[in-house]
């Protein structure tokens, strides 16, 4: 087992942890932000192998051992790593079951369903279905109080590393860096010219669109959502695809800050965008994975930002010219996106209870399934955690392969055929500006 401690010291919370215990405070009785992943890995699976490569990425996670409570006399929560609260690996044999497939989906479903409290409760399980000789199905749940999705797919990419070693095949590497190492981090960093730098940055961008972020208030009784929304997939043409990486090269941006700017302006001229003064703009809000130059980058944890981006095109301007500014005003906003949108929120006098309503968002997630040593792995979430509003995510592998296109929105804000209509709308957006043709045609024009 690579060695690895847990660090049992009392440890404060993160600003985006608070705004998730505040979310719990007042929904105790709600599973609202429960993350959940499956790999289904069918092959040549060596059992000892797996479940002892699992067993070592758990006991390296130290996240998944944090234990909240509040101290006597005070009213803010603190934290620290119990090293009871590390989930143990459970084995469930399901070969005997008619379908043992959909025996694992109802009890995987069952526990993302069930409330989960974050006082007296482990924020974690992690389960091991033997459908078969040849498959099984690793289950990975937690609070998004503690993890995040990168932070899921790096224990299941470690888990894929540790597999081969003990296969035979390769070394081990380093272990996850630890959560106390990170608020060291982050401690340094607000206290930074940097943060003083990003929060100027932020100020500024703000004010120099005079259009208002949409607020939330979490006490609301249907905060969270229905439990049932409107969802819409597709899986985007292999033709499709290769214009879009043929336009990405042309504009010299990343196919996903490609698809961050279609979907934004697909929202503009197709939503509600705001006028103030003459002035349109949409607030789009966009999640950022806050790890590259942080050990955060090789640690499991709750990191993700969430930042707004100003949907405003000129019409006069080509498509192309505003996909341009489009992609150095989010080359930008992630030189700062370390500054989280809870302190802006504080920095822009939001009260307690309230957060920014996220919508519309727009997610993309080019993550690779992570490779067991011969075997065939397919990943499946199963639960992101809460989302407001009108949500477009694209996910797919890091070469935008099996790239599949999803669209949620709650219901009490879309009736099913303007959803129909929008989930149909946007694909014809894509097709028709991921035309090499379009890159000359004024916004204006679009879809005119």
């Amino acid at each position: 087992m690579s060695e690895h401690s847990l660090s049992t010291h009392e440890m404060r919370l993160t600003l985006a942890q608070l705004d998730f215990w505040e979310e719990f405070s007042l929904h105790p009785d709600q599973p609202v932000s429960t993350v959940a992943h499956y790999l289904d890995i069918q092959g040549g699976i060596d059992p000892e192998a797996l479940f002892k490569a699992i067993e070592t990425t758990v006991h390296e996670t130290d996240v998944l051992a944090l234990r909240f409570y509040i101290p006597e006399g005070q009213t803010k929560p603190m934290q620290h790593c119990d090293p009871c609260r590390l989930p143990k690996l459970q084995l469930i044999d399901l070969q005997d079951r008619a379908d043992p497939y959909q025996a694992a989906s109802q009890m995987m479903q069952a526990d993302v369903a069930a409330k989960l409290n974050l006082l007296t409760q482990p924020l974690s399980v992690q389960w091991l279905f033997k459908l078969g000789a040849d498959r099984y199905l690793w289950y990975i749940r937690a609070h998004h109080i503690i993890l995040d999705g990168f932070g899921m797919v790096l224990i299941e990419q470690r888990c894929a590393k540790l597999y081969a070693h003990y296969l035979g095949k390769g070394d081990a590497g380093a272990p996850f860096h630890s959560f106390a190492q990170y608020l060291d981090e982050d401690q340094s960093y607000c206290a930074s010219p940097r943060f003083e730098k990003d929060r100027a940055f932020w100020d500024d961008y703000l004010k120099s669109v005079p259009v208002a972020l949409p607020i939330l208030h979490k006490e609301d009784e249907y905060y969270g959502g229905e439990e049932t929304g409107l969802s819409f997939e597709y899986e985007l043409p292999k033709p499709l695809i290769n214009r879009m990486h043929q336009i990405a090269a042309q504009m010299e941006m990343g196919w996903p800050d490609l698809l961050v700017a279609i979907s934004g302006l697909y929202l503009f001229y197709h939503y509600r965008q705001q006028d103030h003064d003459g002035q349109q703009a949409l607030p789009l809000w966009l999640p950022f994975m806050n790890r590259w130059g942080s050990v955060g980058a090789y640690m499991p944890a709750l990191l993700v930002n969430i930042l707004p981006l100003f949907i405003q095109p000129k019409p006069e301007a080509t498509l192309g010219e505003t996909l341009s500014q489009l992609s150095c005003t989010l080359r930008k906003q992630r030189a700062h996106g370390r500054y989280r949108i809870e302190q802006l929120a504080t920095d822009q006098g939001l009260s307690e209870g309230t957060r920014y309503f996220f919508s519309p968002l727009v997610n993309v997630l080019p993550f690779d399934a992570p490779e067991f040593e011969g075997c065939t792995v397919k990943h499946q979430v199963l639960a992101s955690g809460p989302g407001d509003g009108f949500n477009i995510t694209y996910r797919g592998r890091s070469d935008a392969e099996a790239l599949i296109l999803s669209i949620d929105a709650d219901p009490s804000m879309f009736q099913p055929q303007e959803f129909e209509q929008h989930s149909q709308a946007l694909l014809a957006f894509l097709e028709q500006v991921l035309d090499g043709s379009a890159i000359n045609i004024r916004c204006d024009q679009l879809l005119k």
